[in-house]
């Protein structure tokens, strides 16, 4: 458990090729002197450290009685400034409303907010950088399937994310 006052990030752990994947099109697009994680889908971006133990118990027990939630990347996605890959998932979404309604009185305005699934694979450049990249990929993107095998907790102390537990979907 943390002991210090580093929030805690939740993120669904991608299958090997889709991270590759999905990894391969951030680091040829991230601007490299930002790019200090792998490519994420990210569920909750900060939890209180205290909330550390618990968290582990329910992503163990959630994980070790659900298969692998179908998930889709479904289209690209402008965030103003960058370029994003939607993931689609009902099943997944009921997995991160389960965890929030659970840790409710613990979630910040950003998680409270409405939750956009989406891998990041172009942050912080221009405008006009960002649609560039937009009309690149859209001109060869196709809807695809992607496996989601498990869910990682991350321990955030403005760098790279520090590993805290990894949770694997059963049969993922």
């Amino acid at each position: 458990m943390p002991t210090d006052s580093a929030p805690i990030i939740v993120s669904a752990l991608f299958a090997p090729a889709d991270l590759a994947w999905l990894d391969g099109l951030r680091r040829a697009h991230f601007p490299p002197e930002r790019n200090q994680l792998s490519a994420h889908l990210t569920l909750f971006h900060h939890l209180p450290p205290s909330a550390a133990d618990e968290l582990r118990q329910r992503l163990s027990t959630l994980t070790r009685s659900a298969v692998s939630p179908a998930a889709r990347a479904a289209a690209l996605m402008s965030l103003g400034n960058g370029v994003a890959i939607r993931i689609a998932s009902p099943a997944l979404e009921e997995v991160r409303a389960h965890i929030a309604e659970a840790f409710v009185g613990m979630l910040t305005p950003q998680d409270q907010a409405g939750w956009r699934p989406h891998v990041t694979i172009q942050n912080k450049v221009s405008a006009e950088t960002a649609r560039t990249l937009m009309r690149e990929l859209g001109a060869t993107f196709r809807e695809r399937p992607v496996r989601i095998i498990g869910i990682g907790t991350y321990v955030y102390r403005g760098g790279p994310w520090e590993p805290l537990s990894r949770h694997m979907f059963a049969g993922g």
